[in-house]
């Protein structure tokens, strides 16, 4: 018989157990090309009334999970910069109210380096924010173009310069892999990437996602996505000159000085509790999968009528969760133990054994102690080995 988590004890709420918080802003001045995240453009938005739809979302989570320690506050979107500050400082403080926090507690906000946006990095910072992720994309006006960006090249310097005067922790999004990407190209821009002093870099491979604008575009024919061999030579050469660097993956797309990893990341793919707020915000706690309604008007509808913006609400199986598990922790450098996972969740055995010495023997998957971790050949493999040894 398969057991729902929220019958471990494990998984039950504890005082002080860590908990991180995600807050969507659904909005965006543009909807790019590649994107599949729940983003809407409006003419209009009333900062008020989302503030205080937020706010209601957060009260309901809250109660759900009292006496944790948030160690992790996210705000992504659409744009969360779009936000007015006073809204995300009521946020934050609603939250601190809620929840005693870490003394390292990470507040990050997801932003987009048009001038308007970056003349709010101060305000944001007073309101809270103490790291901000920043969607630069490409150094390159014609690729910025190709992939839908509101912003120039120039705009996307000088807003990681405000970003780096307002606040201690800096991350930058690059998108690489593009039509006519070659490793001369790409080399040039990963070298001017790390010489511009952020300590977070996520780095990733455009990939073309059903129901985009670029979705559509391939089926046209409009373009050709890059051809996967030269894919794959380019995410080697990034693994391979971002650890020369100082900055080696800790996950397949991401890149940090040792310290300076994505803390709020950290607890998705470790798969720690987290509450999710805001439209189409997913969440993770005791147990339970949460789903708040994407639209914005019908999230609002939501909230006036139950209090809360949820759609769905249901307990994971063991076995359901042992996937996601497999899934998430097998992301990172570090790999998993599988034996203390399969134990906090509730299974008998997270892997197939003779499946994961099969792949070490084939250099895919590596042995740490107790722990394993998909090798650097393993990475580009990753959806197969893990439907290979999924137990």
């Amino acid at each position: 018989m398969t057991l729902p988590l929220s019958s471990l004890d494990l998984n039950k709420p504890l005082p002080g157990k860590p908990l991180a918080l995600y807050v969507h802003w659904p909005f965006c001045i543009s909807k790019c090309p590649y994107c599949d995240f729940n983003s809407h453009v409006r003419d209009t938005v009333d900062q008020d009334q989302w503030r205080e739809a937020l706010l209601a979302d957060l009260a309901h989570e809250a109660a759900l999970l009292p006496g944790r320690t948030l160690t992790s506050i996210f705000f992504g979107g659409g744009t969360p910069s779009l936000m007015d500050p006073g809204t995300v400082a009521a946020v934050i403080a609603a939250a601190r109210e809620y929840w005693p926090c870490a003394d390292d507690v990470e507040i990050t906000l997801e932003a987009n380096p048009n001038s308007a946006e970056a003349a709010r990095f101060a305000e944001l910072a007073a309101a809270g924010v103490n790291r901000i992720s920043l969607g630069l994309q490409s150094f390159d006006d014609a690729s910025l173009a190709f992939l839908g960006r509101a912003h120039s090249a120039d705009e996307g310097l000088r807003a990681l310069e405000a970003a780096q005067s307002a606040v201690a922790r800096v991350s930058f999004d690059l998108i690489y892999a593009l039509p006519g990407d070659d490793e001369v190209r790409w080399a040039a821009t990963l070298d001017r990437a790390l010489g511009l002093g952020t300590e977070h870099l996520s780095l990733y491979e455009l990939t073309i996602e059903p129901g985009t604008r670029f979705a559509s575009m391939v089926a046209r024919r409009e373009f050709d996505p890059l051809d996967a061999e030269m894919a794959a030579r380019l995410f080697e050469y990034t693994q391979a000159r971002t650890a020369l660097a100082g900055l080696p993956a800790y996950e397949i797309s991401n890149h940090a000085r040792p310290g300076a990893e994505s803390r709020h990341n950290l607890t998705y793919w470790h798969y720690g509790d987290y509450a999710g707020v805001g439209p189409g915000a997913h969440g993770r706690r005791t147990g339970m999968r949460t789903v708040r309604h994407r639209k914005p008007e019908n999230f609002l509808a939501a909230v006036a009528r139950n209090g809360h913006g949820l759609v769905e609400e249901e307990y994971l199986a063991s076995d359901e969760a042992a996937s996601e598990a497999l899934v998430m922790g097998l992301r990172l450098d570090e790999g998993i133990d599988p034996a203390a996972l399969a134990k906090r969740i509730g299974v008998k055995t997270l892997v197939d054994q003779r499946a994961v010495d099969r792949l070490v023997g084939h250099g895919l998957i590596e042995r740490r102690g107790p722990r394993i971790a998909t090798t650097e050949a393993g990475r580009l493999l990753l959806d197969s080995i893990l439907a290979e040894i999924a137990a």
